[in-house]
Formats: C-alpha cells, structure tokens, sequence
C-alpha cells in the first residue's frame, strides 16, 4: 500500500476536515493490509455469527434484544474478580494506559521510557513483548484463591486496548500463544476457573484499539513502521476527550475494523464458551451499534444452547434497557434498582493493572462497598493486576483472603439474596454515579443496609457501637405485627436480646466487636411475617 509518513504534531484536525478523513481512510488502508491474511478466516467466523443470530429466540435488532433475561447464577453471585493482565505490565509504571501514554510527550509515561528505554524509535511498546514471560504463572493457584476470596465469577480481560491478545487467536499474529509467554494464558485460567466451580467470563477492549496507539503517529516512533501496523492498529485520532453523549459520534471507523472486532469477538464465544462478556465505552460509538447488535443475538442464541443464557456487561447508553447489564466503572448507585447491575473497581488505589509502588484499598472498604451495593440489586466484580512473571502481589493476595474470611463468616447475607423494600438507613448517603471507589464516605454504627432471602432479613451494621446496643429504626412501628423469631448475629452464631419498640428494633450486642468490616444481624420472622410483607 506504499510508505507512510508521521502526522505532522503541528497539524491538527476535526471531525469534518476532509485532510483529517483522508488520512484516516490512508492508515486504515495500510493496517487492512497487514491483516490481509487473515481474511478467509475472518469471513468464515463472520458468516457464523449471522448464521447463529438468526437461528434461536434473540435477533439482532434492539426488539428482540431487550426481551433478554439475566440468569438466576449471575444475580445470586454478587461478587466477581476481573483480571487486567498484559504487557503493559512489564514496564510496571502509571496505569494499564501505559501503552498509549508512553507516547504522549510531555507524561511521566512518556518521560519514564524515553529515560529508561531510550528513543521511541528505537524501543517502542512491542519490544515490552519478548519480557512479557509469565514464567511463574499458575492459573491452578490463582483460581484456588479467587475461590478463597468469596467470589462466585471470574472476569480476564483476553485483550485491552493494546492490541495484545491473551488468548489464542487465529485472527492475529499478536498474540500470547505466538509470542511472548508463548501459551494461552487466558484458556489455561478458563479451564482452572471452572475447575473451581466458579463462572468464567471475557473482556474485551479491541474496539479500543482502533484508536488507542494514535499518539505514536504524531512523533517520531515505531508506531508510524508500517511493519508493525497489524499490531498498533489504525491508530485514528480520537475525539473522546471532546464527546458529549455517546449518542454523537467519536471517531474516524472503518467497516473493515468492526468487522473485525465482531470477529475476534464472536471467535472467544466460539472457542472459550465465556458465561458472560465485558465491554468497554467504546461500544456505545453510533457505528458500532449495528455490529453489537449482531454480536449480542449470536452469542445469547450460542449460549443458550449450552446452558444459561450468556451475560454482556455494557457502559453507559451503549445497549438498550433490558437487553444486557450495566456496568459502572468506580461508581455506585444511590438505590435500589428494579434490574440487576455491576459496578467494578480495583484493589489498586491508581491503576488496573500492575504497576511498582501501588497502593490498595483495605479489605474493610471493599466488604462495605460490596454490601452497599448487594443491597441495591447490584453485583461487585473486583479487579486485581498480577506481574508480567504471572505472581499475584502478597498484599492482594492478602486482601482477597480477608474478604474471603468475612463472606465465609457473612455469605448468607450476600449470596442468593435480593434487595428489601428499602435499601438502608442511616446518614450516610451515596450520591447518584458518583465516584466510589476511594473511602471519602466513612461509615457509622448508625448505617444499616438490609438484604433478604426466604424468611429472613438480613440488617448489616457497617461499624460496631461501642454502647452495648443498636437500634434499626427502619423495623420500628411498621414492624409492629411482625412475629420476630430470633436475632443472631452471624458472626459469632450468637442469638442476641432484642426489643421491638415504636422506634425500632432494639438489640443488646456486646461491647466489643465480635468481629470485622461489617456486623450482619440475621432477623428470623415466621413466614406469615416474612421481610417481603412488611415496609
């Protein structure tokens, strides 16, 4: 397809320049050629996908879409751990994004590589590769643990927007079975996860990447080497940083591109049966619509026909209502919800993958945010960053074991339960969407979040009194004809005297706490006083 030449770093461009779509259209022409190979295969699965798509309940429209169901397994979960893996974790250093900020002038990526690793045409981010070994990998170990830690579903991402594929892809070069570690490192997990009896679930970011490595082609660096053009994408310039809705329209892409996001997508489906699938923002793109519309009736239609139907986990307005679950990215919700949804943080204070001199947030702030959430009708996928040699950071793997310790002690307030009427009491308030992944809203022995399962109640205390009592005025004068069995708090199997007054439901605790994070009161009605009668 000829030579090409760096965008020029003064030269800038809109969304309707003609010189800006004429480039676009030159670099997606010269990274169609690098994938040229892959063409027949490419088709071969594509022609599967609309086959699949038209041959079950789901069609690929938004009507037939939105008559999906979540499978009972996901909404009795509640707790999940997704797994940011890659090359970016050879350099170790800023975020997951290094990748693309290394070429950013002016970062502390871009300052950290050019002092470590010299110029950027010389030693660019596919030269992290060769150090990408997981020589200490052991899926078998990390499955164990994620089943330690409490958590039901395992989420790996198998491509972020890197480029870089974790699984075995026959759709690139580029890929951990090709290079590097040389195995399929995200099919050997798929296989220790199951083997566990825990779900097992895909991420992928490759529509990311049509834009992700654009830095690069407005400097002097490999990503502008047509040689290495099957693995830094297009690279089109991006106007994330400027959307409004995701309604409008972001970026410069092909139909060849999507086409081959769709794809690799449906080629995951094909050979790792994931029970659910992770999307990122970019999905919600107006040109991308038509295409996950496609992908989500393949995959329910293919799913179904192994077992439950498969889950998408979307970001904003990207899919309709009802057609798959929301997922939001560090954010929580301020009530409950009629329909199951996902947030997901990670253990890191400053990035989702591995990097040097992390921070992480404490086991007790992780418990309390997956109650708050589990009392909203929400699930909580918590994601850790292992080293590029495939070892799990001690201190991680220390906090998913504390976790693990409390649902051990309290799973039966979290596990199979559904919201109450109401979600909690108390003064602390979580406002709508906003960021909650860091512990700016410490809670007092006065916050309660309530849950529910057959004829049990379940009230969490998210801090100990220190008074020798405790008063849930939620189950006050509106549980005046309740027929109160017992109290127990589930920590220590202790049943606990209890009044119920006009002001609420008052129980005699002990001084000190009997335990960690979050006091769990397990309130045993009769079934005539189930908690689903009463306000």
């Amino acid at each position: 397809m000829g030579s090409f030449s760096p965008i020029n770093a003064q030269t800038q461009f809109t969304a309707s320049s003609p010189t800006a779509s004429d480039v676009s259209a030159h670099i997606d022409q010269i990274w169609q050629h690098a994938n040229a190979k892959f063409d027949g295969t490419r088709a071969a699965i594509l022609k599967q996908v609309d086959r699949q798509a038209n041959d079950g309940p789901f069609r690929p429209d938004w009507q037939s879409l939105m008559t999906y169901q979540v499978p009972q397994w996901y909404t009795d979960a509640k707790f999940g751990i997704f797994v940011h893996w890659g090359v970016y974790s050879v350099p170790a250093f800023g975020s997951e994004w290094y990748s693309r900020n290394m070429y950013v002038q002016g970062s502390e990526d871009y300052k950290h590589q050019i002092a470590t690793y010299g110029p950027l045409a010389n030693f660019g981010y596919k030269d992290f590769i060769p150090m990408f070994r997981a020589e200490h990998y052991d899926p078998q170990a990390w499955a164990h643990l994620f089943k330690e830690s409490g958590a039901k579903y395992v989420v790996q991402v198998f491509e972020h927007h890197d480029g870089f594929a974790m699984y075995d892809s026959q759709l690139s070069d580029w890929t951990a079975v090709k290079m590097g570690p040389h195995r399929d490192v995200a099919g050997d997990l798929e296989k220790a996860v199951r083997a566990e009896g825990l779900h097992f679930g895909a991420s992928d970011h490759r529509i990311e990447h049509d834009w992700f490595m654009h830095p690069g082609r407005e400097i002097v660096s490999d990503v502008n080497n047509p040689r290495y053009a099957a693995f830094y994408g297009p690279a089109h310039t991006h106007l994330w940083k400027h959307r409004a809705p995701l309604s409008e329209d972001w970026t410069f892409l092909s139909p060849q591109f999507a086409n081959d996001w769709l794809a690799r997508a449906a080629e995951i489906v094909e050979k790792y049966h994931p029970d659910m699938m992770y999307f990122d923002y970019w999905i919600g793109q107006p040109l991308v619509r038509p295409y996950l519309a496609r992908f989500a009736a393949f995959y329910y239609n293919e799913s179904i026909k192994r077992g439950p139907v498969g889950i998408i986990n979307y970001k904003g307005d990207a899919m309709r209502p009802h057609s798959a679950v929301l997922d939001l990215e560090r954010n929580e919700l301020s009530d409950i919800q009629p329909e199951p949804w996902q947030t997901d943080t990670s253990v890191s204070n400053k990035s989702w993958g591995y990097i040097q001199d992390d921070t992480f947030k404490t086991p007790g702030f992780i418990v309390r945010e997956l109650v708050d959430v589990v009392s909203k009708n929400g699930n909580l996928l918590l994601n850790i960053g292992p080293r590029a040699d495939g070892t799990i950071p001690t201190e991680v793997q220390q906090i998913l074991l504390d976790v693990g310790s409390w649902l051990n002690m309290n799973g039966d307030a979290i596990y199979g339960t559904r919201p109450w009427k109401i979600y909690g009491e108390g003064p602390t308030k979580l406002p709508e969407s906003a960021r909650q992944d860091i512990d700016i809203h410490p809670y007092t022995a006065e916050d309660f979040r309530f849950t529910t399962k057959g004829d049990a109640l379940y009230a969490i205390e998210m801090a100990w009194p220190q008074t020798g009592k405790t008063v849930i005025h939620s189950l006050g004068s509106a549980f005046h004809n309740a027929k109160i069995k017992s109290v127990v708090l589930l920590d220590s199997k202790q049943s606990l005297p209890f009044q119920l007054q006009s002001d609420g439901l008052h129980i005699q605790v002990p001084i000190q706490s009997p335990g960690k994070y979050a006091y769990v009161f397990r309130i045993q009605l009769d079934n005539e006083s189930g908690p689903g009668n009463h306000p």
